[in-house]
């Protein structure tokens, strides 16, 4: 997720290239671009893992490439749009390079299959976002003139056994997928189609590949799944035939409040987050273990989408707004200073002014640290999409974000101003984006925090005294090293 003073995520970009080794005395390279959420970047490390046993190697220059592949998100159009005008840029540098391939991964890839190669002339290979495996294949149909797809969805956990190619790695945080799929069926969203059923990993891999990025000195992860409180693992399959399982599988299962568990105790200086949570799904357990251990960061991804309760039954949100604040509260309960930050979706078809102002009064009643914020966009194949008509006016769509993100700004400000005259704990990212003489990392709750460099190095996790804030950055001095270095 990105950082920045009002917290809302857009469509982001990464890219990084990498070259394989097809004979002896001849090179290819290969450039990829990531598209949407954090599962997405995740998967493009799957990806240069998988390339990378064929000789890959990197380069960071689109114009150097033989090879592009585009890791697409279809969450909402905005998305897919981006994605076009960049094959746009691909189509110009083509012409220079015609012996250029391109490929399209990901949830495009899966929502839109073929219909991507009619549509998009110079896109030559459709990859869903379970079949990288089968990539090396591909690429010999392409380079043998034919175009390639397999967009096939997977019941089984399909990367478990790879270990991910860390790109633009800054080397200090990493990303560990731990379940993929969804089988919540809001009605807003093409998750469930272009990311299959909800399935989980072996805790075990999971265990390794923490394991193997401790000893390669990252200080902190982030657990990632569309929906991580419904990890469940009984030996492998899809979540819904546990039922199916035996009394032994049942008996010895991890669900995610155990996963968390055995993680944290795993690797105690190990910082750790998780992305995402569904209040349907989450459970106390979960937010227990949270503080029971010092080292998992306590910031709660909780998306609400609507105050509405007339909206959230349209979306087929399994809560209310009544047991979400019920939630909210516990969490405060348990764990007095944890951040919660909310994704909210306005201008959902049949929406009236009096739903919105049920959103903005919930948004009162729980002053989220962060929001991530967008007007509805019709997805194709939806439910939304097939049995309600998109009826608010994209000007009233507007009109509403634009009081969201205000009203969000507001409550922002007024937790970043809870945090002054603290000193709290801070893992050095990087250099701070508007000042090379600053550090930029975050705090436990995720906010962001910049101060001096003096003679801290990324990496680090640094006490610092927080003395000013905007509202979505901490600002403050070291005061110096923490003993979890």
């Amino acid at each position: 997720m990105h950082n920045n003073e009002e917290k809302i995520i857009d469509e982001s970009v990464q890219g990084t290239a990498l070259s394989i080794e097809k004979k002896p005395n001849s090179s290819r390279k290969l450039y990829i671009e990531s598209y949407g959420c954090a599962m997405n970047f995740a998967d493009s490390e799957i990806v240069a893992s998988i390339l990378s046993q064929e000789g890959f190697s990197t380069t960071q220059e689109l114009e150097d490439a033989d090879l592009v592949l585009v890791n697409t998100c279809s969450i909402r159009e905005k998305a897919e749009l981006t994605v076009r005008k960049r094959l746009e840029k691909y189509n110009a540098v083509k012409r220079t390079r015609p012996h250029m391939k391109v490929g399209v991964l990901g949830c495009m890839a899966e929502r839109l299959k073929t219909k991507l190669l009619e549509e998009e002339k110079i896109v030559d290979m459709v990859v869903g976002p379970d079949a990288y495996k089968d990539l090396p294949n591909l690429i010999q149909e392409v380079d043998d003139g034919r175009n390639a797809v397999n967009v096939i969805l997977s019941k089984e956990e399909t990367y478990g056994d790879i270990a991910p190619v860390r790109l633009n790695s800054n080397g200090v945080t990493a990303f560990v997928s731990i379940t993929r799929g969804c089988d919540n069926m809001c009605t807003f969203c093409v998750v469930p189609f272009t990311r299959g059923r909800e399935r989980s990993r072996d805790p075990q891999s999971i265990l390794e590949e923490v394991n193997d990025l401790c000893e390669k000195g990252f200080k902190e992860i982030t657990l990632l799944g569309q929906n991580v409180d419904s990890y469940l693992w009984y030996g492998g399959g899809l979540k819904k035939d546990f039922v199916k399982a035996s009394d032994m599988q049942k008996a010895t299962a991890v669900n995610f409040s155990d996963l968390l568990d055995m993680v944290a105790v795993a690797q105690p200086k190990l910082r750790i987050r998780f992305s995402t949570s569904n209040p349907q799904d989450m459970t106390l357990d979960v937010v227990k273990v949270v503080a029971k251990h010092k080292n998992i960061c306590n910031y709660i991804h909780l998306p609400v989408q609507s105050g509405s309760n007339r909206i959230l039954k349209e979306m087929n949100r399994l809560h209310t707004r009544e047991e979400y604040i019920e939630l909210v509260k516990n969490i405060k309960t348990i764990i007095p200073d944890c951040s919660i930050s909310q994704d909210m979706i306005t201008g959902f078809p049949t929406e009236t002014e009096q739903d919105h102002q049920d959103t903005l009064s919930l948004m009162e009643e729980i002053k989220y640290d962060f929001g991530y914020m967008y007007a509805y966009s019709e997805r194709p194949g939806t439910a939304a999409a097939r049995n309600l008509e998109d009826d608010v006016p994209q000007e009233t769509k507007n009109r509403r974000l634009s009081e969201i993100i205000a009203l969000q700004r507001t409550h922002g400000h007024f937790r970043s101003k809870q945090h002054i005259g603290k000193i709290e704990e801070v893992l050095i990212e990087g250099t701070s984006k508007k000042s090379d003489q600053e550090w930029m990392g975050r705090n436990s709750q995720s906010s962001v925090v910049v101060f001096p460099k003096e003679q801290y190095k990324v990496g680090d996790f640094v006490l610092v005294k927080i003395t000013d804030c905007t509202s979505g950055t901490l600002i403050g001095s070291a005061v110096g090293l923490s003993d979890n270095n």
